[in-house]
């Protein structure tokens, strides 16, 4: 995969307009059980930038299908549903689906950059996580010592 025919993370977050999707939905719908493989790639591609959680999963799908059946795509899916995963905040198979990719094309400047983003989100969330716990806990403790000095 190049650069300039691989799109940026930034990119996938920029959703297209309803009426671009449509176009792309009719073309799809129009080429029915024998649609073609670009037709289903460009559909997918269209899904996984929307905001939309159940047109990400969409998309999802149709790039397990175009992987599945299409084994020349299999690189570009990686990628997509790398993206994918990675806007609906799941990280572990974000991670998963760009580790196979960069197995395949270690170099890949996009994927490395797409896997630092993976990695710098789940450092971020779990920050904010371990802050959120240890808030938790030392309420608890508070209450537990105001609870002992109350029955003194």
């Amino acid at each position: 995969m190049k650069r300039e025919e691989t799109p940026s993370v930034d990119e996938a977050e920029r959703p297209l307009t309803s009426a671009e999707l449509e176009v792309l939905r009719r073309q799809f719908l129009k080429e029915g059980e024998y649609v073609n493989i670009q037709t289903k790639f460009n559909y997918a591609w269209g899904l996984i930038r929307s905001t939309h959680l159940d047109q990400i999963k969409q998309g999802i799908q149709l790039f397990i299908e175009i992987y599945t059946s299409a084994p020349e795509r299999r690189r570009e899916c990686l990628y997509y549903l790398a993206l994918a995963h990675y806007k609906i905040s799941n990280y572990a198979e974000a991670r998963n689906y760009n580790r196979e990719l960069l197995k395949l094309e270690p170099r890949n400047a996009q994927a490395l950059a797409l896997a630092k983003r993976i990695d710098d989100k789940v450092s971020t969330e779990g920050a904010i996580g371990l802050a959120i716990v240890s808030g938790v806990v030392a309420v608890a403790a508070a209450l537990v010592v105001a609870v002992v000095k109350r029955t003194k």
